[in-house]
């Protein structure tokens, strides 16, 4: 029977009712006392009339979106037999399998007033009244609520000022529907004598024991039943006795609940314990101000600042700064509070300026807050005084740390005071001053930026930082020393995991080493260590400048100093090539590499520093030389074992001739490196030679078959090398798939679309990783695509000013192309003069080079600059540019480059009045393609040719 409107349905067992509107289990009509979880637990039973209703079936209505363990239903099943009394057996269990609620139940309806069977009285309520909204914690305080419906205590556990009090009174004043208990808090902050917890919770209850001593047991007797939600607040200091009574409660008292908040658990018979979070900060890649509401931490500093009377402008600047705020406080609601006081006077990119000296700044806490609440020193001196003399020691040493570390780091700090420092370091992360990620095969810790600041200060003060900085900076040494080893047998994201979350660690200790209490000594060692983690993670600037300083301030007496200065040398040379480009500085570097590896007999840094002096001698323009050094590092691996090694000689040697001009050699021996890559481990092969030998292996092949003719194949390796090349995780690696492959072959193919989409890629990453030639060169490819798309206004300044910017770099190979198109456009903007002088400056620059890749298109752009209108205008001029492009064209093997000089002088040909003449020559070059045929040129040679055929 369906119910009417506003009716309320009631089932019915003999003397029993089952209300389910007014939420109660009633008996001959009186109130069954029964908790709202094991009352919904009787209701989804109920309704099953009788059928079985499996245990996942009742945990997940019961329990929406909460994992429960089985003992915390089979709580309240036996709650509800208990209810049930002598007629527990209508509550049937079908072991293994579910519950279901026996007997001949049927349904009432009834409109009478919604008005419970419980008795009249009140609840006792003394939880204080909200001053301010509670920011950022609607979703814990849901999942509190469902946590307490499954468990009879939950700890709210964290570190000092992270929001513990807040959450558990907010918790309190919300209760959901039909929770009808005292909520009662208890607070123990003011309590110094551990004795006093037993009267201080009695006091509260209101409950008198006169004549009786005040104990758990008796407290436990005097709730009896009651329906109680009792908050413990602030246990940490009183934890035993605290523990003590709550466990005795929530085994004796059916109806009570317990919220405890504490720096560290319980560790009692029930306990669930609900780790506190930070509120949401915004990452350090964040640049969305708009966004800014959308983190709960910015959104408590603004709102507090506010209600303080600051009148800040919510602009990118200051959102900005407020987020740095944030992230520098952990987000921390009582440290971010702090800091939003200071906005009344100060700006909030000056507040954020002055948090390293955060202990002396943010102090003004609330009057009416506790003592150790109302600077941020005192909410740490709180939790550092409580501390055993060996905790306080550790938490002192831990300090050194800057970011992550593992045991054995903090073993090796700890040195010959090692104790126990397991356990204390387990206790630590108990009291919430120590976090632990315990993912993966080897836990890790950090400490948040305060409290690290905090045991910094008390290591620096007790004369202990010289002893903890030293032993940190050798255990770096050796965690390093296998750095490289490793990058040959685990693949980079798991390398990565491994060693890249000690950079922080690597920095502090490196700053300590060379600072004038240090060892420079071993800061050169540990900047030798370190470089393949600047190499991994692309930091060019970075290790060019810790090295430099390593080597300014290496002893040369000391023993291992030729093997490190050797090292160092290499990173600096790496460094200075990718960061610099041009660099003067790059070739001495790699030269020095290569004396010290002969006097050393090194062989892997000798092929190190021939392929360094390789390719410095490209980006400086003498191809010659390059192609020396390349047939020199394949005249030393001929017979190496190592296939990466034959496999590097190959691309080194496919690289020169193809950036000479020799195409269709670069094509035989890119062809032999690809036949090998079946040798390589599936992993990227980064660390030797400071990039993804696999990835930069196609992006060659990709650009010589382009010039080739061989444009659908150049096409398809491009569009799984950008794929490739994004999952490698190595940051110069993907831009030179972007800038030397990507970028420029969709830009040739004429797929504007894809070119555009391609640079916004490399912008975007270079901006991510501080790469700045590579950002400096997208900046030239997006004005050429401007120009290109009819823009010139825009385009052919972008272009002008990004080769002020690039100064000597515009000499390396990459931007040759950029030069060409500056010429274009220049050309197309009415500046012949100066197009032609662009064009006859790459030509020399060339020809003086030996760079012969984009001869070609030079002498052809040339060409068309010549028939432009002007005072430079003459046919003649540009047909012996364009038998000049045909020549250097068809002698590589350049095919593109052909067929792109055939369009140019059919067109030539069309205006002089000979087509059948731009017919032949255009039929000759497009009649040599096999494939490509959807790109630009061929198209356009196309339609050309079946309109001359008309």
């Amino acid at each position: 029977m369906m119910a009417e409107p506003g009716q309320r349905p009631v089932y019915i067992c003999a003397e029993w009712e089952i209300d389910l509107a007014r939420r109660e289990l009633r008996s001959n009509g009186e109130l069954v006392p029964l908790g709202g979880r094991a009352f919904e637990i009787l209701a989804e039973l109920v309704q099953a009339q009788g059928q079985l209703v499996t245990r996942d079936d009742l945990k997940e209505r019961v329990w929406r979106g909460v994992f429960v363990e089985e003992s915390a239903l089979r709580v309240h099943i036996a709650a509800i037999r208990k209810a049930l009394g002598s007629d527990r057996d209508m509550l049937s269990t079908s072991v293994g399998r579910g519950y279901r609620l026996l007997g001949a139940w049927r349904v009432q309806h009834t409109d009478t007033p919604l008005q419970s069977a419980a008795t009249g009285l009140l609840p006792s309520i003394n939880i204080p009244s909200a001053s301010f909204d509670l920011i950022g914690r609607t979703a814990a305080i849901a999942h509190l609520w469902r946590l307490l419906s499954a468990y009879r205590i939950v700890s709210l556990v964290g570190p000092g000022g992270i929001g513990k009090t807040s959450l558990a009174l907010e918790v309190a004043r919300t209760p959901p529907p039909g929770f009808v208990a005292d909520r009662l808090l208890v607070e123990l902050a003011p309590l110094s004598d551990p004795k006093l917890v037993c009267s201080v919770i009695a006091s509260v209850l209101g409950t008198k024991l006169e004549g009786e001593e005040i104990s758990p047991d008796a407290i436990a007797r005097a709730i009896g039943s009651r329906p109680l939600l009792l908050i413990l607040d602030n246990c940490e200091h009183v934890i035993d006795p605290v523990a003590q009574v709550a466990e005795l409660v929530v085994s004796h008292c059916a109806g009570t609940v317990i919220v405890a908040t504490s720096r560290e658990a319980l560790r009692i018979e029930g306990e669930h314990v609900y780790r506190v979070p930070p509120l949401g900060v915004p990452p350090e890649t964040w640049h969305e101000p708009t966004d800014a509401s959308a983190y709960s931490a910015v959104e408590l500093f603004t709102s507090r600042a506010k209600a303080l009377g600051s009148s800040f402008v919510p602009d990118e600047e200051n959102i900005g700064a407020i987020a740095s705020i944030c992230r520098r406080l952990d987000g921390i609601p009582l440290a971010i509070e702090f800091a939003a006081a200071r906005a009344v006077m100060l700006s909030p990119p000056k507040i954020a300026s002055l948090l390293d000296d955060r202990f002396k700044f943010l102090t003004t806490g609330r009057r009416t807050a506790l003592p150790r609440q109302q600077t941020l020193r005192a909410t740490l001196d709180w939790s550092y005084d409580l501390l055993p003399d060996d905790e306080a020691w550790l938490l002192r040493q831990l300090g050194i740390f800057a970011g992550e570390f593992q045991l054995d780091a903090v073993i090796a700090v700890a040195g010959e005071n090692i104790g126990d420092v397991t356990g204390q370091l387990a206790r630590l992360v108990a009291k919430s001053l120590v976090l632990a990620d315990i993912c993966g095969d080897s836990p890790h810790y950090r400490l948040l930026d305060t409290t690290r600041a905090y045991a910094l200060e008390k290591l620096r003060a007790g004369g202990e930082h010289p002893g903890a900085a030293y032993r940190q900076a050798k255990y770096y040494c050796g965690f390093f020393a296998s750095a490289e080893a490793d990058s040959e047998v685990r693949p980079q994201a798991e390398w990565l995991t491994l060693y890249g979350r000690h950079i922080d660690n690597v920095r502090t200790s490196l700053d300590w080493a060379f600072s004038p209490g240090g060892d420079s000594q071993v800061g050169a060692a540990l900047t030798a260590a370190a470089v393949p983690l600047w190499v991994q993670l692309s930091l060019l600037a970075e290790c060019r400048e810790r090295t430099e300083l390593a080597l300014a301030r290496l002893d040369p007496s000391a023993a291992n100093a030729p093997r490190l200065r050797m090292q160092l040398s290499a990173a600096r040379g790496w460094s200075l090539m990718y960061g610099v480009g041009r660099a003067r500085e790059a070739g001495p570097a790699w030269a020095a590499t290569l004396q010290l590896a002969e006097q050393l007999g090194d062989r892997d840094y000798l092929l190190r520093a021939l392929w360094g002096l390789c390719i410095d001698q490209f980006n400086n323009g003498e191809f010659h030389k390059a192609l020396e050094f390349a047939n020199r590092f394949a005249e030393v691996v001929a017979d190496s074992g190592n296939p990466v090694d034959r496999m590097m000689a190959d691309r080194l040697l496919a690289t020169t001739l193809h950036y000479r001009g020799d195409q269709r050699l670069a094509y035989h021996h890119i062809g032999r490196t690809l036949s090998r890559l079946s040798e390589l481990a599936a992993k990227p092969q980064v660390i030797r030679f400071r990039f993804d030998l696999r990835v930069s292996t196609r992006y060659f092949q990709a650009r010589i078959l382009w010039l080739l003719g061989l444009a659908d194949q150049a096409l398809s390796v491009v569009e799984h090398n950008v794929e490739e090349g994004r999952t490698s995780g190595h940051a110069l690696t993907f831009c030179s798939v972007l800038g030397q492959g990507a970028c420029p072959i969709a830009f040739l193919a004429g797929d504007l679309d894809a070119a555009e989409r391609y640079c916004t890629m490399l912008l975007e990453h270079t901006e991510r990783h501080p790469i700045r030639l590579w950002n400096l060169w997208a900046r030239a490819f997006r004005g050429m695509l401007i120009s290109r798309r009819g823009d010139l206004a825009t385009g052919l300044p972008l272009l002008r000013k990004t080769f002020e910017l690039a100064g000597e770099a515009r000499h390396l190979p990459r931007f040759l192309l950029p030069l060409g198109e500056l010429a274009v456009c220049l050309g197309d903007a009415g500046e012949v003069s100066q197009g032609l002088a662009t064009a006859d400056e790459a030509l020399a620059r060339c020809e003086a080079r030996d760079e012969g890749w984009y001869v070609a298109e030079l002498w052809r752009i040339k060409g068309e600059l010549l028939l432009l209108p002007g005072e430079h205008r003459s046919a003649i001029a540009a047909a012996q540019a364009f038998d000049r492009a045909f020549e250097v064209a068809r002698s590589q093997g350049a095919l593109a480059w052909e067929l792109r000089t055939a369009i140019s002088v059919a067109r030539l040909k069309v205006s002089e009045g000979h087509p059948a003449d731009a017919r032949r020559v255009l039929a000759s070059a497009y009649g040599k393609f096999t494939e490509g045929f959807e790109t630009a040129d061929l198209r356009d040679a196309r339609a050309m040719l079946a309109k001359l055929g008309s």
